[in-house]
């Protein structure tokens, strides 16, 4: 009987464990840290062995494969013994890949991922399609496989998983954008973050599409490297040549494969990120078939996304904005740059590497006060307290959002959008953001 070991016990593990289980796979599962009980019940319910705390070399070094969670990084050292002992590594993606013929609609990119993998989420089912969520949000793919099947899988994709992908095929591959992040686990090196990025493409066919942003340097440079066979479907903000969605005359349209458009003004995200968010979605589920009118509906009453950008409450005539899902600094650049009032902007937390000068213009141009909040706010008092803006350093969301509600006045708003990870004083950016809006409440 083939072995199967499992790295991590979280989402993604324990859906990857009973998927292996029900494929009559000898399956052990391990995590460094505790296990959270309601995947400790879930692996107890189907009979997989498991440990936590600690990782027994005897019994992962003799996988045959091991399914690893994304968030452990190949310089682990339980990784580099795996790697010298020649186990094949792969993801809970590509291991559930192997036993479905559903189409899957994959979104990844930099910024804008968990907006766009939810608001194509949103298009399908409104129209009744048969579809799931997976990927970074929802529930794990491995385990819909096994338990609960669906036609379609709207999958967002981090660079983390797209690097342990081989034989994965996306049949409506969406690659948002890529400016720097997570640059701390690719050895500070764009380029190998760049590369992990465009494994979005592999194994796609002529039958599949395309889909990405045209005005995107990057992507622009980059797809002179690969012989892409799937057809292309690109979207810019406003029209030029080569692009099949845009913005025109106030005009969301889309030229193909079916010719759609609606007002701008109809659609229910703003900004200027939302546009591309809201093209690259209509673009995935005009090829998906679905028709215009459930297109047009759900662009127009999606209610967007929790940590993004999201409106708390006003206190005091100041607004409070929850935008915790902004662990990079181009996630911030389009956050301020949707701003209409003063700011008082919330950085900080777990740097990944991080180069501020991308925002500091818009920084100086909008911003009234800033707020550090970290373990060690000292990269951002070198890089920001010289630009002659008022600055308080906290080291906890309370001091925090207490610095804030004395720095603002009536007609700002509170902007949390930190740049950062939040590993250095939160559980994770979900954790930050809840702590942030109850805090915010309670003023």
């Amino acid at each position: 009987m083939k072995r199967i070991v499992i790295l991590g016990a979280g989402e993604s593990g324990a859906g990857a464990a009973v998927l292996a289980k029900k494929q009559g796979f000898d399956v052990f599962v391990s995590d460094m840290s505790a296990i959270k009980d309601k995947y400790k019940k879930q692996l107890d319910s189907h009979g997989i062995a498991w440990e936590e705390g600690r990782h027994t070399e005897g019994k992962i070094l003799d996988a045959d494969e091991i399914i690893k969670s994304p968030g452990i990084p190949n310089d682990a050292p339980m990784i580099k013994k795996c790697v010298e002992k020649g186990i094949h590594i792969i993801s809970e993606i590509e291991f559930a890949g192997r036993y479905t013929d559903s189409k899957m609609i994959c979104i990844t990119g930099s910024n804008g991922k968990t907006t766009t993998t939810s608001l194509i989420y949103h298009i399908f089912k409104s129209a009744g399609y048969d579809a799931g969520l997976a990927g970074n949000i929802g529930n794990s793919l491995a385990l819909q496989v096994a338990e609960d099947p669906h036609e379609y899988y709207i999958i967002e994709l981090s660079s983390f998983q797209l690097d342990n992908m081989y034989d994965f095929r996306a049949n409506i591959a969406i690659l948002l954008n890529i400016t720097p992040d997570h640059l701390d686990r690719y050895d500070n090196c764009m380029q190998n973050y760049v590369d992990a990025k465009m494994r979005i493409l592999q194994n796609q066919t002529e039958d599949d599409s395309f889909i990405y942003w045209n005005d995107d340097p990057v992507i622009r440079r980059e797809l002179n490297k690969y012989d892409i066979k799937a057809i292309q479907l690109p979207f810019s903000e406003l029209k030029e040549k080569g692009s099949i969605g845009y913005i025109e005359e106030g005009q969301y349209k889309i030229e193909k494969p079916t010719p759609f458009n609606m007002e701008q003004e109809e659609l229910s995200l703003t900004g200027k990120h939302n546009i591309y968010n809201s093209l690259a979605a209509g673009i995935a589920s005009n090829v998906a078939g679905i028709k215009k009118e459930f297109i047009r509906k759900s662009l127009s009453d999606f209610p967007g996304v929790e940590h993004r950008l999201e409106k708390v409450t006003k206190v005091a005539g100041v607004q409070y904005v929850n935008d915790s899902k902004a662990t990079n600094v181009d996630a911030c650049w389009y956050a301020l740059e949707s701003m209409k009032t003063p700011v008082v902007l919330i950085l900080g937390g777990k740097d990944k590497g991080n180069d501020y000068n991308a925002i500091k213009d818009l920084v100086k141009e909008k911003c009234v006060g800033l707020v550090y909040l970290g373990a060690d706010n000292t990269k951002l008092h070198d890089f920001f307290d010289g630009m002659g803006i008022p600055v308080r350093d906290t080291h906890s969301m309370r001091d925090c959002v207490a610095a804030c509600y004395d720095m603002a006045r009536p007609g700002d708003t509170v902007l949390l959008s930190p740049c950062c990870a939040s590993f250095d004083l939160f559980k994770n950016m979900e954790d930050r953001g809840e702590q942030f809006k109850e805090l915010v409440r309670k003023l």
